[in-house]
């Protein structure tokens, strides 16, 4: 050695320094799936075989987490994460489809969605039958969905149903665009409404829930940026980003509105949706690059969670990096002999990776597995990364789904727990500030057990608008629900944090299911023996006069009358109204089953089966529009009855309203808000039916509606005469008698003037027996 002119000393420092690689453990420990042998598979059909002409990857499914499609020469579903061989899927041959290539798939909850040969077929997984959709008259090339695995609850179920299909690289003025809401079975002809004014090629449409907003990745001059549907995103593109290789967009489960952008030589991120989109650094050592385009490295396969995200390179390169807030760089794991051409990877559960390699039986025709199971948490252990400042962060809202209705407001708390001496800081974020705005404050709850303080963070939830403190301009339209997701984690979070999942729940701005409105019930005609409970649940049915009522609900008389079957079961005794007295009903608003407050926004009411013997106590002029207000007659010819709702209704006060005050003298038809108009009925007894409902957009997200009963009393029969003159001559009448039988007889003879007497009192006697017999009739 030293005749080499190398010192000891020299020598020895680079052993040490070549010994840690040496005794490095690999990332994983292939061992090979077979157990088809033995369990026999699903889904062999007779048919075509399908493929996958680009790099192989995996889609699993976002909710059911054991279920997943391998793309390669081979297309392979497992229903058990890989844990047993499989055989190649094919179309049925009934189909006639020669030679199926696939180009793109997308789970919905219950089916998959294909792109083959440029048209779509669909899977059921439930039924395990296949189904060539339905709508589809151009050819496709691209499907694109989303999931969402927080609840059962419609706002989020519908999320599942969802899915777009286009052909992508065509001119974007040009190219069709298919949508569905029946999980791929059936698709319409989807025009967005921002497309008009867009000029490139159509790189991509996606619906991002977690935004509210359908976004369009427009290509041009090798640079891409995203277009939104709705105010106030609409108004301008997201930032550009480079384009130079067709690029694969990866949405990654959660709702949490990160996508990922990437191909051979390109690696990207959005953290919001596409509005900006940025490089994803890597880290190898001490050496960090700032894309990969400044690497030498070409991704063969990729794959990410809700919180991670790992790529594996055709040189054995494995990086693993984390999608929290505000995250680092991915990180070089280490080098192994995974790669072939057939290899993919991905994740199982947090902080495990699967690296998957098919082979080939040519015995039994099947697919067994060489699975390298890496532990993500042991390797950054192994590489003595910054340990986790962070012990424990966790929240009862995690994973859950919440509602906000219109003018509510929501109240979650997150507790964390840091490791001694570190000050680790707790950040909230929404992923639809345009929406939901949110107010966080942390401060200490006490101390753990060692001594360690725990912190509590308080986070309200509510409408942006609601909160007075953003620009109109940046607010979203408040009369449409929309979805945000709320995400608590820590900034600047170590790589080594694997098992600290941030914290995350998906929030409705929409209608609250638990919400409901009644009618309150103070006098019924049961009450006051008018009708009887135990007679109207019996079949009790009433008439319809022909010239009260028109079942077209056009307000003109019918030709015969009609029989009324009464429903006890759903409306009960009817409210008691006197037909002379003006009339509102009072509405109560209910949530879970519990009376909230009365309702003083504005509704409407219809009688259900076509009675007209009512009106309006206020017209359009002493209601004091300064518009033509809308009225049933309008609504029910251009969309039928029950169709006026909160989301048709425009207000005679709106100034944006552009409908002018022609017809001052128009009954105002609406009730409850800043008016106190109310209802007056005809001289008509008997029981009205009516179906309300809350119009008010600003009151709640929900179609509050009820059906109800009232009996209309007191309406006595016409009478033959008028009684104010009757009365009067009555009157005439006594006091000319009494003038008569006492005043002239003292003028007469005393006798002939008793006889007078007695000529008048018989005569006031026979009248006022006609006057009653009058009276009576």
């Amino acid at each position: 050695m030293q005749a080499l002119g190398m010192p000891r000393a020299v020598l020895m420092l680079s052993a040490l320094m070549v010994l840690p690689a040496a005794r490095a453990q690999p990332l994983c420990k292939p061992h090979k799936i077979r157990t088809e042998k033995v369990f026999p598979t699903t889904h062999r059909v007779p048919g075509e075989k399908l493929y996958y002409i680009d790099t192989p990857h995996i889609v699993p499914h976002p909710c059911r987490k054991k279920i997943a499609v391998y793309l390669g020469s081979q297309v392979l579903l497992t229903m058990d994460n890989f844990e047993s061989s499989l055989t190649p899927l094919s179309i049925p041959a009934y189909f006639s489809v020669l030679t199926p290539e696939v180009t793109s798939v997308h789970f919905t909850e219950h089916t998959i969605i294909f792109v083959i040969n440029e048209a779509i077929y669909v899977l059921n997984l439930d039924e395990d039958s296949w189904d060539l959709s339905n709508g589809v008259i151009e050819q496709v090339s691209h499907v694109t969905g989303d999931n969402c695995c927080y609840s059962p609850q419609y706002h989020c179920s519908i999320i599942n149903t969802m899915a777009l299909t286009y052909m992508q690289g065509g001119n974007i003025k040009q190219t069709p665009i298919y949508r569905s809401d029946s999980e791929g079975f059936y698709f319409d002809e989807f025009t967005p409404q921002q497309i008009s004014r867009l000029d490139g090629t159509l790189g991509g449409i996606f619906h991002f829930h977690s935004l509210s907003e359908i976004g369009i990745m427009v290509i041009k001059n090798n640079k891409a940026m995203f277009s939104y549907s709705d105010h106030p995103l609409n108004r301008s593109f997201g930032l550009a980003f480079d384009y130079n290789e067709t690029l694969k967009v990866l949405i990654t489960p959660g709702q949490k509105g990160i996508i990922i952008f990437w191909g051979k030589r390109s690696l990207q991120i959005s953290r919001n949706t596409g509005q900006l989109v940025d490089p994803i650094r890597l880290q190898d050592g001490q050496t960090v690059y700032y894309s990969l385009y400044e690497t030498n490295l070409e991704i063969h396969s990729i794959a990410a969670n809700e919180n991670e995200v790992a790529f594996l390179t055709t040189s054995n390169s494995l990086y693993y990096g984390s999608l929290g807030i505000l995250s680092g760089p991915m990180i070089k794991l280490g080098d192994q002999n995974l790669w072939t051409k057939d290899t993919a990877i991905k994740f199982t559960e947090v902080g495990l990776l699967d690296v998957l390699t098919p082979h080939y039986d040519q015995k039994l025709r099947s697919y067994d597995f060489v699975k390298c199971s890496v532990n993500i948490q042991a390797k950054l252990t192994e590489m003595m990364v910054d340990v986790c400042k962070v012990e424990l962060l966790y929240g009862d809202f995690e994973n859950q789904m919440y509602t906000i209705d219109m003018n509510s407001e929501l109240q979650l708390h997150a507790f964390m727990i840091p490791r001694l001496g570190k000050s680790p800081v707790p950040v909230a974020m929404v992923s639809n500030p345009h929406s939901l705005g949110l107010e966080a404050i942390l401060s200490e709850a006490g101390y753990t057990y060692d001594g360690n303080t725990k912190y509590r963070l308080d986070i309200t939830l509510k409408q942006q608008h609601h909160w007075g403190r953003a620009d109109p301009n940046f607010t979203s339209n408040i009369e449409k629900p929309t979805l945000s997701t709320l995400t608590v984690d820590i900034a600047n979070k170590e790589i080594s944090c694997v098992d600290l999942k941030p914290l995350s729940a998906l929030i409705s701005l929409g209608c609250d299911v638990n919400k409901k409105i009644i009618i309150q019930k103070e006098v019924t005609a049961c009450d006051e023996q008018i009708l009887d409970a135990e007679e109207l649940q019996q079949n009790y049915s009433y008439i319809l006069e022909k010239e009260a009522h028109d079942p077209r609900f056009l307000g003109k008389p019918t030709d015969a009358d009609r029989e009324i079957l009464y429903n006890y079961q759903q409306y009960g005794c009817p409210i008691l109204i006197y037909y002379d007295h003006p009339w509102r009903p009072v509405v109560e608003l209910w949530e879970n089953n519990k009376f909230v407050e009365e309702v003083d926004a504005e509704f409407v009411l219809l009688e259900m089966n076509g009675l007209f013997t009512y009106s309006y106590l206020l017209t359009a002029k002493t209601a004091h529009c300064i518009t033509q207000p809308q009225n049933w007659t309008s609504n029910i010819k251009d969309s039928g009855p029950y169709s006026w709702s909160r989301e048709n209704y425009i207000s005679c006060y709106d100034p944006e309203n552009d409908a002018p005050l022609l017809w001052p003298d128009v009954e105002y038809q609406v009730l409850g808000g800043p008016t106190e108009n109310k209802m007056v009925f005809n001289k008509r007894n008997g029981i009205y039916v009516f179906f309300a409902t809350i119009v008010d957009p600003y009151y709640s997200y929900c179609r509050l509606s009820v059906s109800f009963s009232v009996y209309v009393y007191g309406a006595l029969p016409e009478r033959m005469f008028v009684e104010a003159p009757c009365i009067l001559l009555l009157e005439f009448i006594a006091v000319m008698t009494i003038f008569l039988a006492y005043i002239i007889p003292k003028i007469l003879h005393p006798e002939r003037g008793a006889e007078t007497r007695r000529f008048w009192v018989a005569f006031w006697y026979r009248c006022r027996a006609r006057l009653q017999a009058c009276m009576r009739s």
